[in-house]
Formats: C-alpha cells, sequence, structure tokens
C-alpha cells in the first residue's frame, strides 16, 4: 500500500519501439492555455501542443515553430518573427516564445510541425494566433474617467462620445479598464458577450483591463461609443461581515480605455478617455454585488450608444486618478451566460406573492418578459429553499448582510415598467445564487413564459466527461458540476448567494476536481496572483481572497496551503512548473510564518475539517499536517529550482515536523492518530506522515472506523482524504459503500431532499451550493473511470490506468483532454469478462492495470497482451496484471475475478 502522495517534480523520458514511418498530426495549439487569445501582456508566451496519430506508441522527438506577422508570411514559410528550427525535443507543452521582441498590439501568426520516432516531419499545423495587449502604462496615454467621485451617489454612470472615420478599418481593437464592472456599447451594438467584467481582484495592487475586437463594428463615418459602468466589488453598497463597504480600494466607478482603429494605408486613428467625453445617468438607479440592481426603464436613453444622439443635457466627465494598482492584462475566460433554464413551477403561496421555481439552483439572474402600466415596480427576490408554506426562505442567504442592516436589499431585482408594450429586461452588474424567485409586483398573474433563468459562470472549456451504471453517480457528478461553475466567477468562491467570497480551503481542495472537469488553469493562474497580492509582509494570508482586511484572524494552514498546492496541483496536471517558480518566495515565507507559530513544531491555529457530519476533529492534527506538506513542497520547489540550501533547510523542517507529530498524535499501542476518526487516520496517510511500518496498522483502523459508521463521518478536509486513502489500500468498496450510503450523511440523502447542487452541511441546514463536498468527483475520475495523472511524470506525461469495479458497478466511462490530448477509458463487466478499451495520447506513456488478472490470461484486441504491438512491459502487482503501453487505442479483456461480477 503506497499513501504518501509523491510530489517528485522531475519528468521521465518516453521509451519507444519501432514502428513503420508515420504522420504525426500537431493539433489544438493554444498559448497561455487560450484559443487564439488577444491582448496578452506575458513578454514571451507560452506555446502548447497535441500531437497525434492513429498508430501506436508515437512520440514526438523534435519540433519546429514558425512565427510570422502576417498569414501570408506565414504561408510563405517566412518565420519572420521567430523560426525555431529543429529543436530536438519532446515537449509540446508551454514552450516560450523566443522570437522578435513584441510590441503592444503585435499580432502573431504560428504554427508548428514535429517529427517523429523515425525521423520523419508531420506537415505543419494549421495557423493559430496570438495579439499583445498594451505593454507599458506609456502605451495607454489615456485619462481615467468618472461621472462623480462620490461612492454614495447610486445611480449608474454612462459615457458616451461619437467620433467620425474618413477611411476603411482594417483592424480595431478597445483596450478598456472600466471598475468595478463595464458594459459597452458600440454604434448600437453590445461589445463581447462578456458579464461582470473586468474581473474581481484586489483593486488597490491589481487591475485587470480587457481587450475586445470590434472591426465590425466600426464603419466609415460617423461612429458613438457608450459604456455604462457597475459598482461591482470596486464599490461595493452592500454592508456586510467581510467589511467591503469600507475597502481600502473603495471608489466610485471610474474607466479608461483606448481605441486603436487601423487603416489599410496611414496612421492609425486613436480614440482615449479624455476631457472630450460626456456623462450622465440612466435606468440603472442601484446595483450592488451583494444587494441586486433597480432599473427604472423610464429613464431609458434611447439612441445614447449611437450616433447623432442629442446629448446637450449630459455633463463633462471628471478626470480621476487612477487606481493604486497595476494595470495588467486579463488572461482568462470572462464571465458569460452559458445556459438558459426554463422554470418548472410557479406558485401564489400569499396574494400578489409568487413563487418562481426554476427547477434547478444555479448562479446567474433572471430575465423577465412583462408587460403593464408605466411605473409598475416588478421585484424578483432569489433565494435557494421554501418555508413550509411555500414563502421564500432566505435566511441563509442573507445572514451576514441583515445582521449590519435589516433594511437593506439582498439578491433582490426590481425592474419599473415604461409601459410601452412588451418589455424584457434582466440585471446586467450583479448575479446571485438562488433556486427560487419571489415575484411582487406584477402586473396580473405571470405565467412560466415571463421567466427564464441564465446560468452564468467563467466560461471554462469543459474537458472531463464521466459516466456509469449507478444513477446517483450520474446525479452527483452532474450536482458537482453546477456546483462548481456556479462558484467560478474570476476567482474560486464558496457559495455564490450568501457569500461570494474566494475561501482558500475550498478553492485548493476543490481544484483537482476542477481540473479534471474544465480547463480551469487561467482561473487558477490568475487568482495566485490575487493570493500574493494578499500576502502580508510576515507570510500571513487571509481565508479569503480577495480580502478588503478581514479574514486574516479567520485562516489557517488547511485554507491557506494553497498559496503551496495550488502550484503543485497546476504541475501536476498541467506540466506548468512556471507557477512554483512565480510564487517561491510567497511560498517560502508562508512556511516561515507557520514556523514561526509553531510550538515545538505543532500548530494549533486555524479552520479546522470544517462542517463534519459527527466527529470534529482537533485543529492541531489538520494544521500540523498541512504544516509539515507545505513545509515538503518548499524543499522540492527549491531542488527544482537549484536552491540547495533552501532545500537542505525545508527538508530538515518537514522532518522534524514529522517527527513531533507522529510523537504527539500517534498511540503506537492501538495504532491511532488524535481521536481515531475518519478524519484523523486519513489525513495523517495523506499527508505521508505515517510511518511505513506503521501503515497497515493505521490502515486497518481506518477501514474498520469506517464499516463500523458504514457512512462518512468528515468535514471538508476529511472528505479531501478519505476516498483517495481508501481506493489506494484497495478498499474501493468502501468509498462505494459511503458514496451510495442512503440516509444522512450521504449523497443519496441530499437528492432525496431535491438538491440539484452540492451543500455545505450534510443536514442541509446551511448553503445549498457549495462545492466543498465535491472532491468525490476526482474519485470518478481516478478510481471509477481509472483516469489518473502520474505524478512522477506531470501534466499526463504517464498515465495511470486503473479502473476499480467496486459495489454494483458494471460499466464507466471516462475522458479527460488533458494537456497532453485526450485520454478516454470504457470498462465493463460481461458474462464474467472484464473489457477495457482506452485511449493514450501520442507523445504519453500508460501504466494499465487489469484488476485481478494475471499478465498471462490478459488479452489484447484477442491476443496475448505481452505481446501485442505499443506494450513495452508486463509485470504481475498485488494481484493485478500490470502493463506498461505507448500512446494509441487498446481494446484489453481479461477473465472477471472482482467479487459477485
Amino acid at each position: 500500500m503506497k499513501f504518501f502522495l509523491s510530489l517528485c517534480l522531475l519528468v521521465g523520458g518516453l521509451s519507444s519501439i519501432p514502428v513503420s514511418a508515420s504522420t504525426l498530426t500537431a493539433e489544438h495549439l493554444r498559448c497561455e492555455y487560450l484559443d487564439r487569445p488577444i491582448g496578452i501582456d506575458t513578454l514571451h508566451p507560452r506555446l502548447t501542443w497535441w500531437v497525434t496519430s492513429n498508430a501506436r506508441a508515437q512520440r514526438q522527438t523534435a519540433y519546429q515553430i514558425l512565427a510570422a506577422s502576417s498569414q501570408n508570411d506565414l504561408d510563405a514559410g517566412n518565420g519572420d518573427l521567430w523560426d525555431s528550427g529543429k529543436v530536438p525535443s519532446d515537449r509540446t507543452t508551454h514552450v516560450p516564445y523566443q522570437g522578435k521582441p513584441l510590441t503592444s498590439g503585435q499580432q502573431v501568426f504560428w504554427k508548428v510541425r514535429v517529427w517523429d520516432g523515425t525521423g520523419d516531419p508531420s506537415s505543419f499545423s494549421e495557423t493559430s494566433t496570438f495579439e499583445m495587449g498594451l505593454l507599458s502604462p506609456d502605451d495607454w496615454k489615456s485619462s481615467w474617467i468618472a461621472r462623480t467621485t462620490d461612492t454614495e451617489d447610486r445611480p449608474a454612470p454612462m459615457f458616451r462620445k461619437e467620433f467620425s472615420l474618413d477611411r476603411p478599418i482594417r483592424r480595431a481593437r478597445l483596450y478598456i479598464c472600466g471598475l468595478g464592472y463595464q458594459d459597452i456599447r458600440l454604434n448600437g451594438g453590445k461589445v463581447g458577450d462578456a458579464f461582470l467584467d473586468p474581473g474581481y481582484t484586489r483593486y488597490d495592487r491589481r487591475d485587470l483591463y480587457v481587450t475586445h475586437d470590434v472591426t465590425s463594428q466600426l464603419h466609415p463615418g460617423a461612429n458613438a461609443l457608450g459604456v455604462t459602468l457597475g459598482n461591482g466589488w470596486f464599490n461595493v453598497q452592500t454592508r456586510a461581515v467581510w467589511n467591503f463597504h469600507e475597502a481600502p480600494w473603495r471608489e466610485a466607478p471610474k474607466w479608461t480605455a483606448r481605441l486603436v482603429i487601423d487603416h489599410p494605408e496611414g496612421l492609425p486613428t486613436i480614440i482615449t478617455t479624455d476631457e472630450s467625453w460626456k456623462t450622465s445617468t440612466g435606468p440603472i438607479l442601484f446595483n450592488s454585488i451583494y444587494g441586486g440592481e433597480t432599473y427604472d426603464a423610464r429613464l431609458e436613453k434611447h439612441g445614447w450608444d449611437q450616433p447623432g444622439y442629442d446629448d446637450a443635457d449630459w455633463q463633462p466627465v471628471k478626470i480621476v486618478s487612477a487606481p493604486k494598482g497595476k494595470l495588467v492584462a486579463q488572461m482568462m475566460p470572462p464571465i458569460r451566460e452559458t445556459e438558459k433554464i426554463r422554470p418548472v413551477k410557479i406558485t401564489e403561496p400569499k396574494p400578489g406573492v409568487f413563487i418562481v421555481d426554476m427547477g434547478q439552483n444555479f448562479a446567474g439572474h433572471v430575465q423577465l418578459k412583462v408587460k403593464g402600466p408605466a411605473g409598475t415596480s416588478v421585484a424578483m427576490r432569489h433565494a435557494e429553499r421554501l418555508f413550509p408554506d411555500g414563502t421564500l426562505d432566505a435566511r441563509d442567504s442573507e445572514q451576514h448582510v441583515k445582521r449590519l442592516g435589516a433594511d437593506q436589499a439582498f439578491q433582490t431585482d426590481t425592474y419599473i415598467l415604461n409601459g410601452k408594450g412588451e418589455e424584457t429586461w434582466h440585471s446586467r452588474f450583479c448575479y446571485h445564487g438562488f433556486q427560487y424567485v419571489e415575484v411582487t409586483g406584477f402586473p396580473g398573474t405571470p405565467t412560466l413564459d415571463n421567466f427564464e433563468g441564465r446560468f452564468m459562470h467563467s466560461d471554462v472549456e469543459a474537458v472531463g466527461h464521466f459516466e456509469s451504471s449507478n444513477e446517483l453517480f450520474r446525479w452527483i457528478n452532474d450536482a458537482g458540476r453546477w456546483s462548481y461553475l456556479s462558484n467560478l466567477y474570476g476567482i474560486p468562491t464558496d457559495c455564490p448567494h450568501r457569500e461570494k467570497n474566494g475561501w482558500t480551503g475550498d478553492a485548493h481542495l476543490m481544484s483537482e476536481l476542477g481540473m479534471f472537469t474544465f480547463m480551469s488553469a487561467p482561473i487558477y493562474t490568475k487568482w495566485l496572483n490575487d493570493l500574493a497580492d494578499e500576502q502580508r509582509p510576515t507570510g500571513e494570508l487571509p481565508g479569503i481572497v480577495p480580502s478588503a482586511g478581514w479574514g486574516y484572524q479567520v485562516n489557517g494552514p488547511a485554507w491557506d496551503s494553497a498559496i503551496l498546492l495550488l502550484p503543485l496541483h497546476m504541475l501536476e496536471f498541467y506540466d506548468d512548473s512556471q507557477l512554483l517558480t512565480t510564487h517561491y518566495e510567497s511560498m517560502k515565507r508562508y512556511v516561515d510564518y507557520l514556523a514561526g507559530r509553531a510550538k515545538d513544531h505543532i500548530l494549533d491555529f486555524g479552520l479546522n475539517d470544517w462542517m463534519p457530519a459527527e466527529t470534529q476533529t482537533p485543529t492541531d492534527i489538520t494544521s500540523s499536517a498541512y504544516f509539515y506538506r507545505d513545509a515538503q513542497v518548499v524543499a522540492r520547489t527549491a531542488a527544482l529550482l537549484g536552491k540547495s540550501d533552501d532545500q537542505q533547510h525545508y527538508t530538515q523542517l518537514a522532518h522534524d515536523i514529522r517527527q513531533a507529530f507522529n510523537q504527539k498524535f500517534y498511540q503506537p499501542d492501538t495504532g491511532i492518530y488524535g481521536n481515531g476518526g475518519q478524519t484523523s487516520l486519513s489525513c495523517a496517510l495523506y499527508q505521508g506522515l505515517v510511518e511505513p511500518d506503521q501503515q497497515p496498522r493505521v490502515f486497518a483502523n481506518l477501514v474498520a472506523e469506517v464499516e463500523k459508521r458504514g457512512h462518512i463521518d468528515t468535514g471538508i478536509l476529511g472528505a479531501k482524504y478519505l476516498m483517495p486513502v481508501l481506493s489506494n489500500g484497495g478498499r474501493a468498496d468502501l468509498v462505494y459503500r459511503i458514496a451510495t450510503y442512503p440516509d444522512r450523511p450521504g449523497y443519496q440523502w441530499w437528492r432525496d431532499q431535491g438538491a440539484t447542487t452540492l451543500w455545505e452541511k450534510w443536514d442541509g441546514t446551511e448553503s445549498r451550493n457549495h462545492i466543498m463536498f465535491g472532491d468525490v468527483l476526482s474519485w470518478f475520475y481516478r478510481s471509477v473511470a481509472g483516469i489518473s495523472n502520474d505524478l512522477a511524470a506531470p501534466g499526463f506525461k504517464n498515465i495511470l490506468i486503473r479502473p476499480q469495479p467496486a459495489g454494483d458497478l458494471t460499466f464507466a466511462n471516462g475522458r479527460v483532454d488533458t494537456i497532453r490530448g485526450p485520454v478516454t477509458t470504457a470498462w465493463k463487466i460481461d458474462d464474467g469478462t472484464f473489457q477495457l478499451d482506452l485511449t493514450i495520447p501520442a507523445n504519453a506513456t500508460a501504466t494499465v492495470f487489469i484488476p485481478g488478472a494475471s499478465v498471462d490470461e490478459v488479452k489484447e484486441s484477442q491476443k496475448p497482451a505481452a505481446m501485442a504491438e505499443g506494450v513495452l512491459s508486463s509485470r504481475q502487482e498485488n494481484g493485478d496484471a500490470l502493463f506498461q503501453i505507448g500512446s494509441g487505442t487498446y481494446h484489453f479483456s481479461a477473465p472477471s475475478r472482482i467479487p459477485g461480477k
């Protein structure tokens, strides 16, 4: 049994076998994880591609990248920006651009070709592109403008400017930072499809700008550009315990922009924010990220975003100071509406009070369709549960806001009709977490057609797929995905209603499920910068990030180890070591802070196993265990960076913590850690703190504890440890048992209560859209579908294929589009035979475990597997047949010796 999760950072080489000449293909080109990004500001963007082949055991032995300033140059084979030449390397991930220095607005066209194991080159790939943003503050040459400097001024400010173009447009880019949120209009149309843009940061440290391609929205002649600003997190209007209404960065909304219009000939036309702009207020009377939005349609300014509008009564703008934060490019997917949700039921528990049931708990807003007299006010209040009498129960959602002002609106959108026929509206500068909408003031009786939910989240690409024969697993997987996305809003959050905060523990504990299921790397990359921005000189971090100063008293290593473990997971999943390098000093500073607070290498502060089912685990066990793991991560990162003194120091520190941990918490006469609960035991095993000769005893005690209860008995921390520890110890059957437990605490009980997302507490009394018990999805991929990243070969360089058909499972399918390409598995048990189909991407290998089989009885495509093409080696290990294979598609089969199957 192997319990220690290796943190090895070394990448092993690929073996190869002779094959006939075949053509590899380079495809799925990406730059900094993004597809054809515009407006990036890293000077040496990193390039990634997949290598594909229909043949087995294929690998890349060299590559050549061409980068050009135009498509014509690239088509002609002229890499006028960069020709890497033939580079002997199997690397396909994060290859840094090393060509001519890139300038602001530079557009780069690039392609790649690769060589296979026999020295044959592929054709060049299709063209991809990336484009630089504004690389220096001097490149903006624009002012920051505002309507007012009064933070209590409620109406959303509007800005407009008209300009004329006398030449055709070749290309146009709008670089813009509107704080807190911006809604952009150009010649009567919306610019882009993002909401709540730009992303949320610690505004006095870092501010994000966005680049839009507006070429198609401009034309020769008169043009008009309009911007409306929302408060967002920059000017929080709602008072709550986190004190964002007193944030050190708080100011009235303001913005800066630069519009660059290139023509076929001559110099570009430049439009910037300056004193020539005009400003006014309009229909948005109030907007708050917590409170909601109030919109008076009678105050709409029709045509304000088009040329020829009469703005004589608009006022001059104010030139204001820039925010204190550094202006940097937003290099992550924006928040978008991704799904429309039709309600399933409307009730009227009280006269004139309607409850709209969306049938799904989610984050976003509602589009209202209504017709009635001018001045009619329709209010929509959002929450996720009902009282027994059918009225809206918002107590949990509102608890941290109402205590600082019972009269404050919370998650309430109000629309005031203009009376001009059928009207359609949704909020622009807030979002809500909810399943139910209380509607009051509606003229007449509403129908389902009057409401449409819009699911919103950071629009990350789905990269994982899982299904199995167990219907409850399907529900858990769906609920987990809804919860994960509902809590991805430019930062990973805990819940989309009550707090909307970037709790560090929820973020790092659930990051692996996020990486299995979605391309979340750009979000985590950005949020790690937020973490670094919040770190105090002492090394201390708050429990929520970003923070207005709250959370430094509510933290601890189980939460704030995010500063170390997220960079580590980025390496493990994406072969991305840059974040370990970038944040090394922050990581080290945090461990030094912990060392300063420890007493005899034991820590007794911080948040603990939040919301356990029954047994509360002592804080000093989980906090000290993370202290140990953090010291290990710093030591291994130091080794990667060649910092030998640091490596020696933190290796010794980890050794000392481990000794102190075992001396304080381990009872050698019983094989028990701490109180002997599931979290105490699984924590020690998961974090690698148990001495090898004691691991069987501790594991046996854990098994006995789980069998005794028959259900999970952990909070957020233990839920992270328990399932992988049991599965790695050969007891996936116990994981299946607790995952399918039919009563409370269990997922089936949640489902029976009507849940459509995962909850914060096993009894359902707190938030009902929390991702904190969602790491079971990682178990689905690793142990049910059998797809796991080999930690000794980062970025799925070598893939572990180890399905564990537990319980009554008869089939499971999984797919993960890794940084190297798609990995798929599909296994089933049919008529006493275990069958496994799998695909491994080119330039990767896999270690395949066939459960309960001997090597000589395993077939691959009806032939002895050990002799099959692409199989590099085979052996017997702990009762399983093990095969090391090259890339390609394989069909394994063997007699099933799984009990009951």
